[in-house]
């Protein structure tokens, strides 16, 4: 943004990022095999939310809700073998700490809820579709590793499962912190409440569609 890029496109690029990157999409089709659809559902709609988002922000988005930080100095990056290694090494152990997190609370969220209460979400699509549009939120899985948690929430209807992939890289507790810090909480507040609802509806849509 400092640098010229009008805010609708770098708040799309902010939410598609995580989302739709060829790493995410592939571990999406390891975590649900000979199922392409689901991978190109996810796919679609997060790309649809991203742009709409950013659409959104250009019609009606204001410049006071947007307060960008002063830019802080920066050490001088290193490349090399040695710069490829630390970033694998981070990005494994990141990857794989939440993938432990988020099967630990998808284990503990089937054995610990009684099975007379999962059945009045997964009996209800819709109800299905918002619990876990709010379990993503709630969980803070990183976008590698939530379809391998999504894949395990046995019982919910792949549209409810689409859902929880495409909330949770674009809206969680920590991307809400994380916004409030840096550009400030009226926006967060508008721009996730409103990310939240334009991707489940999004979720909806293409599960409906392809699922």
């Amino acid at each position: 943004m400092r640098r010229g890029v009008a805010p609708a496109a770098a708040l799309a690029f902010l939410l598609s990022a995580p989302a739709i990157n060829p790493v995410v999409l592939v571990a999406t089709s390891i975590a649900f095999p000979n199922q392409p659809k689901m991978v190109l559902a996810r796919l679609v709609a997060s790309l649809a939310t991203a742009v709409v988002m950013g659409w959104l922000w250009a019609r009606f988005g204001r410049e006071e809700w947007l307060r960008l930080p002063r830019r802080t100095p920066t050490a001088p990056s290193t490349g090399g073998v040695k710069a490829f290694v630390a970033g694998l090494q981070h990005d494994l152990l990141h990857a794989g700490g939440f993938l432990v997190l988020g099967a630990a609370a998808a284990a503990t969220f089937n054995i610990a809820v009684p099975r007379s209460v999962l059945d009045v979400f997964t009996g209800s699509s819709w109800l299905s579709l918002l619990l876990l549009a709010l379990l993503a939120v709630v969980l803070c899985v990183c976008s590698e590793a939530d379809a391998f948690v999504a894949a395990s929430l046995s019982g919910f209807s792949p549209a409810a499962k689409l859902a929880f992939m495409v909330v949770g890289p674009m809206v969680d507790l920590k991307l809400i912190a994380l916004q409030a810090g840096t550009f400030g909480r009226a926006f967060a507040f508008r721009f996730s409440s409103t990310t939240w609802l334009v991707a489940v509806a999004g979720s909806t849509l293409v599960g409906w569609w392809l699922l």
